[in-house]
């Protein structure tokens, strides 16, 4: 019974790698289809979000399954009940990757303001996120845990960059407003995903430690 157990719980990592790897892909596409205003990338990461949300609901069949049909130890059931969590944020960052990329559709044929420099430092910080904070769940890092939780600073610290670049660009011309707005809600899009890391991260902490830090 434990090893079909055991086996369910490596089956469970792997379903996790996989929705880990779609929103990294997300990601990659949306803030790739931003930096070349191309609508038919920006609609590929759109589509992510379909197969991102399907496998979400697989893992939370499963985990589900777990805690119905076996008699997980503590450590288990804090590791399978942190899955549970973790989904959920995993799919906001599925969910925010299109939200950029309805942006860009919206931004296409449209000459931008300034060249991205700051945006795409923050895509690629925030893909470094998510990737850490599913490694630390599959390899049980709790110091890897911690270092996704204290490198949002560095995504925060551009976030802010980003603000005030585009503040200083519409106060020298008016005209860039509606732009700016756009761009600027992008790299809070950003922003929020590197929130959802954190809090992937904190449950990470919690299925090691059994005390959620965020």
């Amino acid at each position: 019974m434990r090893n079909k157990f055991d086996n369910q719980l490596i089956l469970l990592n792997n379903l996790l790698i996989e929705m880990g790897a779609l929103i990294e892909k997300a990601i990659a596409l949306a803030i790739d289809a931003l930096e070349r205003q191309d609508v038919i990338l920006a609609k590929q990461a759109i589509d992510f979000d379909e197969e991102i949300n399907q496998k979400e609901k697989d893992i939370e069949t499963l985990c589900l399954k777990l805690l119905l049909q076996q008699q997980p130890i503590a450590k288990d059931l804090r590791l399978i009940s942190a899955a549970l969590k973790m989904v959920t944020d995993m799919e906001r960052i599925g969910d925010q990757a299109a939200d950029i990329s309805e942006i860009t559709l919206y931004l296409a044929g449209k000459p931008y303001i300034k060249k991205l420099e700051h945006i795409p430092q923050m895509a690629d910080a925030t893909v470094k996120m998510v990737t850490e904070s599913i490694d630390a769940f599959v390899k049980k890092d709790l110091n890897l845990a911690k270092a996704v939780i204290e490198y949002d600073d560095v995504v925060d610290d551009l976030f802010v960059t980003v603000r005030r670049d585009l503040i200083e660009l519409v106060s020298s011309n008016s005209e860039h407003g509606e732009q700016v707005m756009d761009l600027l809600m992008v790299a809070k899009y950003f922003e929020r995903i590197g929130d959802h890391a954190v809090n992937i991260a904190g449950w990470v902490v919690f299925s090691i430690t059994g005390k959620h830090d965020k």
